[in-house]
């Protein structure tokens, strides 16, 4: 019995692969419309041209080749959806599942709602994977999410031949850029599409720019005058994990008014540090993280006494949940905890937008 199921896996997966190499046709996603990007640049798959801003440290100019937030917007008849894609020979992530961190998900549009479709798994440097099949013919709205934590090269959807294959125009209105820790790029997602902007992104409608910068959201002058430099029609910071107590009483304040100096009017919304819940344990751990909250919450404060307009303020009180099991590594929140997250932070933020127009 062993011996026949093996046979029988034998040729399906042969199968499988014959599919791939005859009977599918590929084609180039740079001609097909990219979503989540917050500016042109000369790499198609990076984040944002780091050599037009000078004196970026070293590890942001290098996490922003990577493609967190990236995905590749399409629409197809065909009953199958394939996807090559390559990506760099750096090393596994250990707070990271490997579709996440070099792997590729589809979405495909269902009413008025996204639902997952299939995952492109990560099998070395250059992928060639099936990521649905056996569909109907009827033509679908799509969208292939990209590593969430890698550099990404090559990227190429493949369909049935015969069937038809187009660029859709970005399915999301207006921009909101998010710049932030690992939290926001996504360490401890399951696939590039669970990423907290993303998710965003889907029930809203609205475009979440992906500006995670794991480990690195440290507020530098340098970064700061990058991300002013962006423009779009909110901001989120999300960088007070990174960023230790001192450094946020010394930087909040440049940061927030070198954005609100290029852009008068936008809301700028500041978030607190979520619970790191091995600090219950870790005294000197949990200690940081409440001094890190205060502090930014009296620079936000001390900005609003100055009457700073447009400047908001979410705090962590319950963001992943008070049974502590919303993490994976008692840091990064797990797929449970990003979905507590949202649901904390989801009407907060869209309250905020909507009293400016922006939904």
């Amino acid at each position: 019995m062993k011996f026949l199921l093996s046979i029988l896996l034998f040729f399906t997966f042969c199968s499988l692969r014959a599919q791939k190499n005859s009977e599918l046709t590929y084609t180039n996603a740079g001609k097909l419309t990219l979503v989540g990007k917050s500016e042109d640049s000369p790499r198609r798959y990076e984040r944002i041209d780091s050599n037009k801003y000078s004196g970026l440290p070293a590890r942001v100019a290098q996490l922003l080749t990577q493609a967190a937030g990236l995905a590749v917007s399409f629409k197809t008849n065909s009953p199958v959806i394939a996807a090559r894609w390559c990506v760099s020979k750096s090393r596994a992530n250990a707070s990271m599942v490997p579709t996440a961190q070099k792997g590729v998900d589809l979405y495909i549009k269902n009413g008025n709602k996204w639902q997952f479709a299939g995952i492109g798994k990560v099998n070395g440097q250059c992928n060639d994977e099936i990521l649905i099949q056996r569909m109907n013919d009827t033509e679908k709205e799509c969208l292939l999410y990209l590593p969430l934590y890698d550099s990404v090269d090559q990227v190429e959807i493949g369909i049935a031949k015969g069937a038809s294959l187009t660029g859709s125009p970005d399915p999301f209105k207006k921009k909101v850029l998010i710049y932030g820790s690992s939290i926001v790029q996504g360490t401890g997602a399951s696939r590039p599409g669970m990423a907290y902007p993303a998710r965003l992104t889907r029930a809203t409608g609205i475009n979440f720019i992906n500006l995670g910068l794991s480990g690195s959201a440290k507020m530098e002058p340098e970064v700061a005058d990058m991300v002013a430099a962006i423009t779009a029609d909110a901001y989120i910071l999300d960088c007070v994990p990174n960023t230790n107590p001192e450094l946020i009483t010394e930087r909040t304040a440049y940061l927030i008014n070198t954005i609100r100096k290029k852009h008068p009017s936008a809301p700028i919304i500041v978030m607190q540090s979520l619970v790191r819940e091995t600090g219950y344990w870790d005294k000197t751990l949990g200690g940081q993280v409440k001094k890190q909250n205060m502090n930014v919450q009296t620079e936000v404060l001390n900005l609003l006494q100055k009457g700073m307009k447009n400047l908001y303020f979410i705090t962590s009180e319950n963001m992943i949940g008070d049974d502590h099991d919303g993490t994976i590594d008692g840091t990064h929140p797990s797929d449970l905890g990003y979905d507590r997250m949202i649901k904390q932070i989801q009407p907060q933020i869209m309250e905020i937008l909507s009293k400016h127009g922006i939904k």
